[in-house]
């Protein structure tokens, strides 16, 4: 019998021994963390937990209860190891929403819905839901109208026209002119020439109006009637020239072109693309022609620009030709299924 009491004995005081090891790291744990997260505070951080480790904490947490946690938890409150703890068991018992009604339209469509609207800026709701039906798209004209209005773009009415639509709906009745700079080697040593050039939107095709170490006034005015000119003048049938708001484009160079039936039609500052089609012939000429040649004189300068226009113009109806060739085949392809 004192052999049974003895062991009992023996057994508690070694289960005291492991309590109080165990109570001792965990105390010292509990101070570590209360130290780092001191360290914490001057930053004015704060620790960001994962998704992971909020649940691992909520899983350890939850059977101590509140007085526990309130006791050893320094990281976090534990009102919030509970909130997460409510968490798991609301994603538990979550289950997947399923959609009710009609399914909603696809991104592909609604992008065309737009772009229909936008680059056609008379058509309407219904116009557009015609335009659908023949591309195989079934589409309530309801769906378009909530479409539109989710872009913010207005009923047909009063859709603005953008420069856009502007430019490819009137395009057998616009210029566009521009100047670029060429770096010419003379006598008395580098000097920069001015050249003005117009190009026709509908046909790409480009006529160099002059080049000068000098635009002036007068030369402007000049270069306004050559190209005015009732017999071989380049925009004999324009309505419409667009220049940006360069200086060198003098008050007597418009009103030369003004009294020939001629409107200026300027860009907003800084938009190069508002006259883009004039910016692609600078960069094309630019690229392919002159930063790869040094100039001697004027002469030279002007004789590689006419070179360089007439190469440009075959480049373009060899383009419009194959462009044309393949759209043929392609209706004709179209007809023969």
């Amino acid at each position: 019998m004192s052999e049974i009491i003895h062991l009992q004995l023996l057994l508690a005081t070694f289960a005291g021994w492991i309590g109080r090891k165990q109570t001792a790291i965990i105390t010292y744990l509990v101070e570590e963390n209360r130290v780092l997260k001191d360290q914490l505070k001057p930053d004015g951080r704060w620790l960001r937990f994962t998704d992971d480790q909020r649940r691992r904490l909520a899983a350890k947490g939850k059977p101590l209860g509140r007085k526990v946690l309130r006791q050893i938890a320094t990281i976090v409150t534990p009102d919030t190891i509970l909130a997460w703890h409510r968490k798991l068991i609301a994603a538990k018992w979550t289950y997947p929403h399923k959609r009710v009604g009609r399914p909603g339209v696809m991104k592909e469509i609604r992008e065309l819905i737009v772009r229909m609207a936008e680059e056609n800026p008379s058509w309407g709701y219904d116009r557009i839901q015609g335009a659908l039906r023949h591309l195989d798209h079934r589409v309530a004209r309801s769906t378009i109208a909530r479409v539109l209005k989710q872009h913010g773009i207005h009923p047909s009415s009063d859709r603005p026209m953008s420069w856009r639509t502007f430019v490819r709906s009137h395009a057998q009745l616009i210029a566009a002119a521009d100047f670029f700079t060429t770096e010419v080697w003379i006598a008395r040593g580098l000097v920069t020439y001015f050249t003005l050039f117009v190009v026709d939107v509908a046909t790409r095709r480009v006529y160099i109006a002059g080049t000068t170490t000098n635009p002036s006034s007068e030369w402007m005015a000049q270069i306004a009637r050559n190209l005015t000119d009732s017999e071989d003048g380049f925009l004999n049938g324009k309505r419409f020239l667009i220049i940006d708001r360069d200086a060198k484009y003098s008050p007597r160079f418009k009103s030369v072109l003004s009294g020939c039936c001629v409107e200026i039609m300027l860009t907003a500052y800084m938009a190069p693309n508002m006259n883009a089609y004039a910016e692609r012939f600078v960069r094309s000429i630019k690229s392919e022609c002159i930063n790869q040649m040094i100039f001697l004189g004027r002469e030279s300068l002007v004789r590689a620009m006419a070179e360089y226009v007439t190469h440009y113009h075959d480049d373009a109806r060899s383009y419009y030709s194959a462009s044309n060739a393949s759209q043929r085949s392609v209706r004709i392809r179209a007809s023969e299924t």
